[in-house]
């Protein structure tokens, strides 16, 4: 397991296409830059033979910990590297004192909401309210 670094951003991204894991109103190369950058989130990196097979994003917002784009390649799914790369973001809160983990998952999304539920993950009684401002 590895940080991504800015060299990685086209191999990071051409996984979360692979994976589903991106949408035309979100910016994913910001996303993936922003995150590289900051100071309290990470791209955790996962390789099997020199290639990359799993990421998940990581970060710290100072109140809970949180993750995104999540992504296993189709070929490397149900071995286990799902909940490997979760295991590694926990780790990765923990070491930063973070009281808590979220995630967003779309509510229509009954496999991803499967997986982190076997995990041992509530479906929390909120509502994501947000605002676009780009």
């Amino acid at each position: 397991m590895r940080c991504a670094g800015i060299d990685d951003c086209e191999l990071v991204l051409s996984l979360w296409e692979a994976c589903g894991l991106t949408r035309p109103w979100n910016d994913a190369t910001a996303d993936f830059m922003r995150a590289v950058d900051g100071a309290t989130s990470d791209i955790l990196c996962l390789e099997q033979d020199g290639n990359l097979v799993a990421t998940v994003m990581v970060g710290d917002d100072g109140h809970r910990g949180w993750v995104y784009y999540l992504g296993v390649l189709p070929s490397g799914r149900r071995q286990g590297l799902g909940r490997l790369m979760m295991e590694a973001a926990e780790k990765w809160l923990r070491e930063r004192d973070a009281p808590k983990i979220q995630l967003m998952v779309r509510d229509d999304n009954e496999q991803a909401i499967g997986f982190y539920t076997a995990l041992g993950y509530d479906v929390q009684p909120v509502v994501t309210i947000g605002r676009r401002l780009d």
